[in-house]
């Protein structure tokens, strides 16, 4: 039987949403297909006892939506989000000597997303491809996402991946869902996470701030473009752009100093007291967080492509676009010059004396920086690189497109509800045990008013909000 299709879209000029929202029935099946303008977005089907119950089911979609501002449209008219992807040039190596690379992962596709914690390696790639590898290089788990991913994140025991289609997904449950949407007309660069609240970077030197209900809080627009450098603490925002590193306070309510570097930023980092910024004129500059001063400059030779440090700074390492990797003593004295091997850097980050990076050539490389192995390396003499395979076996999770749904809540789960509030759909905790007034970081496009929902588990999270943590299913 032919489906009968209602297609809805809603954009708003100004950053506001940028969303469609399909519904096809086709005899008792009702299909709702929805997401961001320009990607395929994600699926979920359901039955009817009846045709005429699956026409209402679906009727009454439409008017919620359009009730919402929602307006009749043709798929394809309006244009995907800009994209913009930095443009980098990689040659090689100037060094004498090879880094002393441990194992070395090729991801399949040009890489700028890392994250390195006690437990495992995370990498994101250009084709939407996240893996998880012990520090032995050993291949976890694999995540297929909808788009190239820009860069990761972590907030505490949450990964969230920033992707090119403005969707912020969160990777810590058992499998990804939708936490963040960013509007529409911001061409991301770079983001970062605190307690729930997400900083997003952009091509025309913006600075979004979004909450944990992925609600915008405020926005400012720095006097440089091209941010590729955004970094929080509870004492303020710092944003990095073409014509240096300005920092305002966390609320939003004003600039706290702006300090021009030699250069334009193209990444950053930060410590307890001080952000680090590498630019295109060869050097990084490590800045007070309290005054905005220049405390040091590390010089590099070619243009900074990454930038990273040991704890509190006492070594700082640099990324070049001539494929090699630095180490400087805090003072700025450099300390050593080798080559990777495998293209230049373009994210790192350094963990108990070994350096992990994401290359040109879309590796994630484990570099052994100690000081026996490197001064081991510079007299030549460097550990045989293990080329890490991904195993068939390994398991590959990807967004759900439908939601599970069960009728009952088992023993252990948490229920949740969806109920309007302030004219706002919010989630709160059903279960015994938790505290009812919080919310609850929850998707929004699964929302539903007056819908239940059994997760695995809350864990609550500083600012007095609950996070999921497990599989999300709908109560029937």
């Amino acid at each position: 039987m032919a489906g009968e299709t209602t297609y809805l879209e809603l954009s708003q000029d100004g950053g506001g949403a940028h969303k469609f929202y399909e519904v096809t029935v086709a005899g008792t099946a009702v299909t709702v297909r929805y997401g961001r303008i320009g990607a395929a977005g994600q699926v979920q089907t359901s039955s009817f006892p009846s045709v005429e119950k699956a026409r209402a089911a679906a009727a009454k979609k439409v008017g919620e939506k359009v009730r919402k501002g929602y307006a009749p449209a043709v798929a394809g008219q309006r244009a995907a989000r800009p994209v913009t992807r930095r443009e980098v040039t990689s040659a090689p190596s100037t060094a004498r000597a090879v880094a002393p690379v441990l194992w070395r992962f090729a991801t399949g596709s040009s890489a700028f997303g890392i994250h390195v914690d006690e437990d495992r390696c995370w990498v994101g790639n250009q084709a939407g491809h996240v893996h998880t590898l012990g520090h032995d290089g050993e291949v976890l788990a694999r995540y297929q996402l909808p788009a190239g991913v820009k860069c990761l994140v972590a907030d505490d025991f949450w990964i969230y991946a920033g992707c090119d289609d403005g969707t912020v997904y969160d990777l810590s449950s058992k499998l990804p869902f939708a936490a963040y949407q960013i509007a529409s007309d911001v061409d991301i660069f770079w983001l970062d996470i605190r307690e729930g609240v997400l900083d997003v970077a952009d091509r025309n030197g913006g600075l979004t701030v979004i909450d944990h209900e992925d609600e915008h809080q405020w926005s400012r627009r720095s006097s440089g473009d091209h941010a590729w450098m955004v970094r929080r603490d509870e004492h303020a925002v710092y944003h990095g752009h073409a014509r240096g590193v300005t920092a305002y306070a966390p609320d939003g309510t004003g600039e706290l100093w702006h300090t021009p570097t030699s250069g334009s930023v193209l990444f950053g980092w930060q410590e307890d007291h001080a952000v680090y910024a590498g630019t295109n004129r060869r050097v990084v500059q490590r800045l007070s967080k309290a005054t905005g001063a220049v405390e040091a400059t590390y010089q590099c030779d070619t243009v900074v492509y990454s930038c990273a440090t040991a704890p509190g700074g006492r070594y700082v390492f640099a990324g070049d676009s001539a494929s090699s990797v630095y180490c400087f003593a805090a003072d700025g004295t450099r300390l050593w010059k080798l080559g990777t091997g495998s293209g230049s850097a373009l994210s790192m980050q350094y963990l108990d004396e070994k350096l992990y990076m994401v290359t040109t050539e879309g590796s994630l490389v484990c570099v052994d920086a100690s000081e026996s192995a490197v001064s081991a390396a510079q007299a030549g003499s460097v550990p045989v690189p293990v080329d890490v395979k991904s195993a068939a076996a390994v398991p590959t999770y990807t967004p759900s497109r439908t939601l599970a749904t069960v009728s009952a809540a088992p023993a252990s789960g948490v229920v949740v509800e969806c109920v309007q509030e302030a004219g706002r759909l919010r989630v709160h905790v059903v279960s015994e045990g938790y505290d009812p007034r919080w919310n609850v970081q929850f998707p929004r496009h699964i929302r539903e008013a007056g819908a239940r929902y059994v997760i695995d588990a809350l864990s609550p999270a500083a600012g007095g909000f609950y996070r999921v943590r497990g599989e999300i299913r709908r109560l029937v």
